[in-house]
């Protein structure tokens, strides 16, 4: 008999996605259809229009085929055949061989370089180890590795942000863990609450869950909130009361609109506190940002305050599967070494660079002002981050799926629903990017504004 549904885990069976979920599908069935979509469902910059980085791609190019080095040498800048050297010569074999587990060390050693500069405070360099950096097939690798590490048994409890990314639920939930929602405060801008994670610890003690670890991302993902430093501090003192290690999710750390609103990594504050008994696992990606390479799946996980008997098992682990992919590895190198001013590819780089933050900061503004517009849609500002997650008001008896399928059939616009991402019991939401072209953000407004009028 071949396999049969009632022979899958509940683990899977009990796992779910929601950015790809049947709403996505419905979508994909229509667009088969001849329907025109408009895919707001996922931060997927280069399908929605985004051009990649000349600079990158044409290092990319020549580190895949190395004979274009010596065929056509004149095609390429000065700076972009030296850094195709550079890496080629220190990967040994090019980028069809494996590297050690932890990716190529000068890699590793070019992050750690940016992360102290990243980090540094009135010039005074803040130390990053490259041995306890660990490079990943996007930042989503480096989050189920921490998770795979910190959940040992059904009874380990992973805190949340409510609404979350659902990668953490999903792997939370396949893992065999627990999870422990905590909400985020909407009224204010979606901040953390000091209370809020209280109450979230104190209802996992009566459920008998241990607490291993708290998740934040900042900028946040679905909510576009950035943390102040004051929060970032609150959270760590929580951790260290609790006993709990901090996954800092800081993919879109590039990704900031609002002016006065500043990125600063838990790295950062931790250092600036002193502090080093709280276990800290930081993650960024190649896919966010300006550089919009999901598919390049280029990712880094930098580990604090961890001992080495720790290292050594996250290293077995990431040894199970070999390594990372060579060429994302490539890409998150030239994520954190870019062109430097001298450089010929400078001038073009920081232009396109320019070019794609400035854009994104546009469409968060007329989104955010355009959904504030509609009788029944509430956004919180976008700060940062790719995405809006406006409440709605819905019709008694319906839901926000209903809702968000209804948005789909009948205008083409493709949302996800807040129930995917998790919201407070009586409210709703769903999730939009910020990234398709302004054109067609307009026309997103425009049909979700029709729809939201006649609708139920």
């Amino acid at each position: 008999m071949p396999l049969q549904i009632s022979d899958l885990s509940n683990a899977v069976l009990h796992t779910h996605y929601a950015v790809r979920g049947p709403i996505v599908a419905r979508a994909q069935e229509l667009e088969n259809l001849g329907r025109e979509i408009i895919y707001c469902n996922i931060g997927n910059p280069q399908a929605l229009g985004q051009k990649p980085l000349t600079y990158v791609r044409d290092v990319l190019a020549l580190c895949e085929q190395p004979a274009l080095l010596e065929s056509a040498p004149h095609a390429f800048p000065e700076d972009v055949i030296e850094a195709a050297r550079t890496i080629l010569g220190q990967s040994k074999y090019g980028l069809g061989a494996y590297s050690e587990s932890k990716g190529m060390r000068f890699v590793r050693k070019a992050i750690a370089d940016f992360i102290a500069a990243r980090d540094s405070t009135s010039g005074v360099m803040q130390a990053s180890n490259p041995e306890h950096i660990y490079l990943t097939d996007g930042a989503s690798k480096g989050v189920q590795t921490a998770l795979r590490l910190l959940i040992a048994s059904e009874k380990d409890g992973i805190l949340i942000p409510i609404p979350q990314y659902p990668l953490y639920s999903a792997t939370i939930t396949l893992y065999g863990g627990r999870q422990i929602g905590y909400y985020l405060d909407e009224d204010s801008g979606w901040s953390l609450s000091e209370q809020m994670l209280e109450e979230a610890m104190h209802e996992a003690i009566k459920e008998g869950i241990r607490a291993r670890a708290i998740v934040v991302i900042n900028p946040g993902n679905p909510t576009g909130a950035v943390l102040t430093e004051e929060n970032i501090e609150m959270v760590i003192r929580f951790a260290k009361r609790h006993n709990l290690a901090i996954l800092a999710d800081e993919v879109y750390q590039e990704n900031i609109y609002k002016p006065g609103v500043r990125f600063l990594s838990f790295a950062h504050v931790m250092t600036k506190l002193s502090e080093h008994e709280v276990s800290l696992f930081s993650f960024h990606s190649t896919s966010k940002g300006f550089f919009g390479e999901c598919g390049q799946r280029g990712g880094y996980m930098e580990v604090r305050n961890v001992p080495e008997e720790v290292i050594a098992q996250i290293t077995k682990l990431q040894s199970v599967a070999l390594c990372a992919n060579l060429p994302g590895q490539v890409m998150t190198y030239l994520m954190v070494n870019p062109p430097k001013p001298a450089d010929p590819s400078y001038k073009r780089y920081v232009e396109e660079r320019s070019h794609i933050l400035s854009e994104l900061a546009q469409r968060a503004k007329i989104l955010e002002e355009g959904l504030n517009r509609i009788p029944g849609i509430h956004c919180q500002p976008i700060q940062g981050a790719m995405y809006a997650y406006p409440s709605i008001s819905l019709p008694a008896g319906k839901t926000d799926e209903e809702y968000c399928m209804a948005l789909l059939e009948q205008t083409g616009v493709c949302v996800v629903p807040g129930t995917g991402f998790g919201q407070k019991p009586g409210t709703a939401h769903f999730r939009t990017t910020i990234l398709p072209p302004t054109r067609q953000i307009e026309a997103v407004i425009d049909a979700v504004d029709a729809f939201q009028r006649q609708w139920g």
